[in-house]
């Protein structure tokens, strides 16, 4: 492991705004200290709180929290050599509603009680195009999101992938869910609604628009009951390999 690479995990380490659990997710018996307790113990407010899955960086999380100080943002990834730029940025600028947890999303309903997080962001989410329980929008994710999201809570979806896009669209559709806003040219679309997905951009993203590539933006509520169903059709892959993705088949369709 490089020097820069050790000095940014020990940063982290004593980042009062970082939380990287010391224990075993896999486990039965798991005991996370915040779980039900983000609000009284971690930010001290009533605020509603608001995911970013698979933050990277953690800029968009950062520039959330900026622009909603009525609102409680936590940037959840696994990398926290990358989650290191957001999670400095944001205890040098000194905020208050912002905060970084690293772990495998996977097990991210092990750390939120029921009806305790408000709305979840998706920001260019890997497409994951050959297994579908890997896709952050599928409904094997939905179905741990309903263990912590309250009761229509938002989850915004923003893509660079047609792929991903499509697939969300179609898991709608299928499990008999009106998406609220959804756009396949979200930076020609001026509709108010979607003001608040085009006022941040990451790095990546002004990358993929250089490229002439659309911003796809997607907003539903994810009901507690009711069945959740995959699509039964094919969709195109991306054509493109993305700046961190390759494209995993030689197949142009998936399911």
């Amino acid at each position: 492991m490089g020097k820069g690479k050790l000095i940014k995990f020990a940063e982290m380490a004593a980042n009062p705004l970082v939380v990287e659990p010391q224990y075993d997710p896999h486990s039965d018996t798991a005991n996370f200290e915040l779980q039900g307790h983000w609000s009284r113990d971690f930010f001290h407010n009533d605020h509603p709180i608001v995911l970013e899955l698979g933050c990277g960086k953690g800029e968009y999380t950062v520039g959330l929290a900026q622009r909603n100080p009525d609102k409680n943002y936590i940037g959840v990834d696994i990398k926290g050599s990358r989650m290191w730029t957001g999670a400095t940025q944001a205890l040098q600028q000194g905020m208050t509603n912002v905060a970084f947890l690293r772990t495998n999303i996977e097990f991210i309903w092990q750390f939120f009680s029921p009806d305790e997080v408000s709305e979840i962001w998706l920001t260019f989410s890997d497409p994951q195009m050959k297994k579908a329980t890997k896709r952050l929008t599928s409904t094997h994710f939905l179905q741990r999101y309903r263990r912590f999201l309250k009761d229509q809570g938002i989850i915004h979806l923003k893509t660079d992938s047609n792929f991903l896009f499509t697939y969300t669209q179609e898991m709608l559709r299928a499990s008999h869910i009106t998406p609220e806003i959804i756009t396949r040219h979200l930076y020609t679309d001026t509709t108010p609604d979607t003001d608040e997905a085009r006022s941040l951009q990451t790095y990546y993203e002004s990358m993929w628009r250089s490229r002439g590539i659309d911003i796809k933006y997607l907003r539903f509520r994810l009901p507690q009951q009711g069945p959740l169903t995959e699509p039964e059709v094919e969709i195109e892959l991306d054509q493109y390999r993305s700046y961190s993705r390759e494209k995993r088949s030689e197949l142009t369709k998936h399911k």
